[in-house]
């Protein structure tokens, strides 16, 4: 059995209401006490946490790893390295690979793809649809007892309403999660910017927020009418968030996350022929990024997420609308949640419950807190170290961030993985 004392940390669990510094005492993976050693305790491994905060590992609901047909843009192992660089100590996998998850065979390779990296838990999100083509439902149960964790069409879409209840359906008879990014494919137009002045003076191909909020809505009846739970991801606009803490007043079991990027950038940001700022969906207004701060303050927004997409040079080479979207992200995770901090648009115990303990009820999981008992999934980071983002302090292969060349504050020094040192600084 392994041991391992991690003492003089400030812990942070706000799964169990905990902030205080003490020590955390860690037997063959698993918590084993906090503050008194358990009967017979001796340490294989001293890690000492002053000055330094200890909490759960994070668990990020939207990530993409590539490696399967989209290697050149990063690796399992390349990825989940940057990952517990970060913190992250679980990672969902969105559905869009290649080919897509839609049968259990892709989920076991999967999780051997995880195994090899030697980073297991990797939690596949099924395809909600045969080969993503939002046609005909795939085999939701076989992909479940192959380890899916939820179901998603990722950022597909589904043909029509009628499909999207069926679906919705079928995931609620196996209690399965249905993870929904809304997005109205026919008003969104290929867009690639906020419909507003900054997309109107680029000549930009543009999105309303109509197209996010009329497809929530939209969801919303259908969860109403099936029962299925349901969460939101990557929530971008003031009126998502409106819908949302509606839906929740009145009793739909419904949950949302937000990219962290989204509550740092707005399209007043965005330089037009840089293609780092080309995510989907498009960072909105001011207000907008105003409101989706507010809403993870008040706790209608539940959780955050990287949205990690991590992309070749090639692939952000050409004019704006034609480039790939999406951003390099799981390493600005923990720096962007500390800047809310700092900015007092949340506090340090939400920002941590946001990457732990809540994504964690969200997924049904026995983690995300410190817990005797509980696998010992641990991030210990110091708050006030400060790094620059370059190629030496980067482990992602995809660079597409418009952070790149900024000093952030905040940077883990230790993740542990069901006891196994995973990262050290």
């Amino acid at each position: 059995m392994t041991q391992i004392h991690i003492k003089h940390g400030r812990i942070i669990d706000p799964a169990n209401k905990i902030d205080g510094v003490g020590d955390i005492y860690i037997v063959d993976g698993k918590i084993a006490a906090l503050s008194n050693p358990p009967e017979g305790f001796k340490a294989d491994t001293v890690i000492d946490a002053t000055d330094k905060i200890v909490c759960a590992g994070f668990i990020d609901l939207s990530t993409r790893l590539r490696d399967m047909g989209h290697s050149r843009k990063g690796t399992f192992k390349s990825e989940t390295r940057a990952a517990a660089s970060a913190g992250v100590t679980t990672l969902c996998l969105q559905p869009d690979t290649r080919p897509a998850m839609d049968t259990a065979s892709v989920a076991e390779y999967i999780k051997d793809l995880a195994e090899k990296a030697d980073y297991p838990q990797i939690y596949p999100i099924a395809a909600l649809t045969q080969k993503l083509e939002g046609m005909e439902l795939s085999s939701m149960l076989s992909l479940k007892q192959a380890g899916c964790i939820a179901v998603s069409n990722a950022n597909f879409p589904i043909k029509n309403l009628l499909i999207l209840r069926r679906a919705m359906e079928y995931a609620a008879s196996h209690d399965l999660l249905f993870i929904y990014r809304p997005n109205d494919f026919s008003l969104s137009n290929k867009g690639c910017a906020h419909e507003g002045a900054v997309a109107t003076r680029y000549g930009l191909p543009s999105i309303p927020e109509a197209a996010e909020t009329i497809a929530l809505a939209e969801c919303l009846e259908l969860a109403e009418l099936t029962g299925c739970r349901v969460h939101f991801g990557q929530l971008s606009c003031k009126r998502s968030v409106i819908k949302i803490h509606q839906a929740k007043k009145y009793g739909l079991n419904v949950s949302a996350d937000v990219a962290i990027h989204q509550l740092h950038l707005s399209e007043n940001d965005i330089t037009p022929f840089d293609s780092a700022y080309h995510v989907l969906p498009p960072f909105r207004t001011e207000a907008d990024k105003k409101y989706l701060r507010q809403g993870l303050a008040n706790g209608t927004i539940n959780s955050l997420c990287s949205d990690h997409q991590p992309h070749d040079l090639d692939a952000k080479l050409a004019a704006f609308p034609e480039t790939e979207s999406g951003m390099s992200s799981l390493e600005t995770l923990l720096p962007l949640m500390l800047k809310l901090v700092a900015q007092r648009a949340i506090s340090l115990e939400q920002g941590i419950a946001a990457l732990t303990h809540q994504p964690a009820q969200i997924l049904r999981l026995p983690s995300g807190a410190l817990t005797v008992g509980f696998s010992a999934d641990v991030c210990i980071f110091d708050p006030e170290l400060t790094w620059q983002i370059n190629s030496d302090t980067w482990q992602s292969r995809g660079v597409n961030t418009p952070f790149w060349g900024q000093t952030m504050k905040g940077r883990v020094t230790h993740t542990l993985q069901a006891g196994k040192m995973i990262f050290s600084l």
